[in-house]
């Protein structure tokens, strides 16, 4: 199954540009990752699993041709975001990377930041009893962590969990006051996170902020050169339509805005 724009998805910006699109007649594919076991499917048509890196998503486009590809998956998904950069620039399709902002430190909020999960583990090395939210994978870098550690992900993590994990199963997005009632439940002494941005995971970062406890947030890594950026659907909307005004891709196809 071909699409006239390929979407990278996974994620819920992904999701929201692929309804909007469809909803003006696009024809849309949206390609997730497979590493959820029950994801939540966008509109439009779909695919599951990896392209088989830079090479075979090469590949897919010079046999598939879409007219453009969005890259709107997770901002921790560097691997995908640089392959997708290799292979478009490799075949001359248009990329965009739609890609959330970070989130912003309020007063109140007692936030550090650090370049990996490693040094992120070193960071709550010390610390009493950990939140751990970076998902299931890299969970394998808290692996030595000697205290209590808190982790929640949406599947079980491959990886080696700390020997004093407490594994939580849940999927998002959660309330404000259900995250404080986890951290007060718990004991929670420091949140570890990503800096993913967003309004869908921030709640434990305002339930942080209420209890005074401290978060360590890994920085997001640097996106390929030459790539355009947008951060929002409606933007990644507009440069489509701007790439159809230009005259890119085939003549045949429907028009972005109907």
């Amino acid at each position: 199954m071909s699409g006239r724009v390929l979407v990278l998805g996974g994620t819920g910006e992904a999701r929201r540009l692929a309804a909007a699109l469809v909803e003006r007649g696009v024809d849309v594919l949206s390609s997730l990752a497979g590493r959820v076991a029950d994801p939540v499917l966008p509109a439009g048509g779909v695919r599951v699993g990896g392209f088989g890196g830079a090479d075979g998503l090469a590949d897919w486009l010079a046999t598939h041709r879409p007219r453009a590809v969005v890259d709107a998956t997770h901002p921790f998904a560097a691997r995908i975001t640089a392959n997708a950069a290799a292979a478009a620039r490799r075949q001359g399709v248009p990329l965009l990377r739609l890609q959330r902002p970070g989130w912003t430190p309020g007063p109140a909020d007692r936030w550090t930041y650090v370049d990996s999960l490693a040094d992120a583990a070193a960071a709550v090395r010390d610390a009493g009893t950990v939140f751990l939210t970076t998902g299931r994978q890299g969970v394998g870098a808290f692996a030595a962590l000697p205290g209590r550690v808190l982790v929640r992900s949406v599947d079980p993590p491959d990886e080696p969990l700390p020997a004093g994990a407490v594994l939580l199963l849940a999927r998002g997005p959660f309330t404000v006051e259900e995250e404080v009632a986890l951290l007060r439940e718990h004991g929670v002494d420091v949140v570890v996170t990503k800096d993913s941005g967003g309004h869908m995971t921030e709640a434990k970062l305002v339930a942080a902020r209420r209890l005074g406890l401290p978060v360590v947030l890994v920085r997001r890594p640097p996106l390929p050169p030459g790539v355009d950026v947008v951060a929002t659907v409606e933007e990644a909307v507009e440069w489509l339509n701007a790439l159809r005004r230009d005259g890119a891709g085939t003549e045949d196809g429907p028009s972005w805005n109907r």
